[in-house]
């Protein structure tokens, strides 16, 4: 008689639970649809850069050299017309303008006077310095242009451009979105799973065969690494040939990303065995979930740098684990580290794992 084979019968629970992800509509949203959407938008929008927007008091002006053969054919500069009075400033009001241009040529012999009126509107006061930078650069030009051979009292020598690559809003939106999945999967796909199989005595039957439970474990765990693995290659892919995502070292570079995305995500399966350990009806699942995924969300970096943040609010920010698998995320794929540079990132990853498997033997219930 043939001994029982628990690998064998732990991989055919992965296989069906494995069907079982693909047919559920919300591991399919939250997989995949949710963080594709994001990198879809972000990527679409995110390769003009930043597009200063101006509008000038007489628009005649736009026949000045240094407006129609200088500042108006930088691409980052963009002038609103069929504005009256009265709208250019509302808008700019509202930091839908960066400035309102009066250009004073009556005293042309003595050159041009340009005066701005701009906003302390936060939507544009950033804007401001560069439209300066840009307007500061046209009339230098054309400064050396009409007087190539005038004396200075000081000179500005500019030495040759470090070579360095261009970093894009998909570069940076790529590895959060990726996170955020790799943590909404681990959370609420694991807590989800075991509750509906010990709700519906899936589990109970379970136990009527020779398997042991750690099989049973090891089984739905292996299908949602695999479900989530095959997520992560599919964003990787689209953000790299649709967008240039940066992957530095190419294959070598999506491998270590790889094992990040393995590390992390077995860390997070170990928040979702507490939340299902804790959780006393379906109902309960998502609140217990939300108080470990939504400030991770918000704090961690997934839209916006944690430098951004006051200073009380980067500490908590930096102790939550989804800011350092970003971190290391964004580390390998665009600065060319390997996995022994993000050691620290990837050693409080598995600080914050053995804290969730700690938690999870004690509240995880099998009935």
């Amino acid at each position: 008689m043939k001994s029982y084979s628990h690998t064998k019968a732990m991989f055919a629970i992965t296989r069906a639970s494995l069907r079982a992800i693909f047919r559920s509509p919300s591991a399919v949203i939250f997989g995949f649809a949710f963080p594709l959407i994001f990198i879809l938008v972000f990527g679409f929008i995110g390769g003009g850069g930043v597009t200063v927007r101006i509008a000038l008091k007489n628009l005649n002006d736009t026949n000045n050299v240094l407006m129609k053969n200088g500042l108006l054919k930088n691409p980052s500069i963009r002038l609103i017309k069929n504005l009256s009075k009265d709208e250019a400033k509302k808008e700019l009001a509202k930091g839908n303008l960066a400035a309102i241009i009066e250009i004073d040529s009556t005293h042309a012999g003595n050159g041009y006077q340009y005066t701005f009126k701009t906003t302390t509107s936060s939507a544009s006061m950033d804007k401001f310095p560069i439209l300066q930078s840009q307007l500061s650069s046209v009339i230098r030009m054309a400064d050396e242009k009409i007087f190539p051979d005038r004396t200075t009292i000081a000179k500005i020598e500019r030495q040759p451009d470090v070579p360095g690559r261009q970093y894009k809003t998909i570069d940076f939106i790529l590895p959060g979105q990726l996170g955020f999945s790799l943590l909404s999967a681990g959370v609420f796909g694991v807590a989800f799973m075991f509750y509906s199989l010990r709700n519906t005595l899936v589990l109970k039957r379970f136990f009527a065969t020779p398997i042991q439970r750690s099989y049973i474990v090891l089984g739905e765990g292996l299908s949602r690494v695999l479900f989530q693995l095959l997520t992560a290659i599919v964003i990787i892919s689209i953000g790299y040939f649709l967008f240039g995502f940066t992957l530095v070292h190419g294959f070598e570079t999506f491998l270590e990303m790889m094992v990040l995305s393995f590390i992390g995500l077995l860390i997070f399966m170990g928040f979702g065995f507490v939340v299902s350990g804790l959780a006393t009806s379906d109902s309960s699942i998502p609140p217990f979930a939300n108080l470990i995924t939504l400030p991770q969300f918000l704090l961690a970096g997934t839209f916006f740098p944690i430098d951004r943040f006051p200073n009380w609010l980067q500490i908590i920010a930096k102790v939550l684990p989804l800011t350092h698998l970003n971190i290391a995320m964004r580390s390998v794929a665009f600065e060319g580290a390997n996995l022994w540079d993000v050691k620290t990132e990837i050693g409080i990853l598995l600080l914050w794992g053995v804290i969730a498997y700690a938690l999870a033997i004690k509240f995880f219930r099998w009935e």
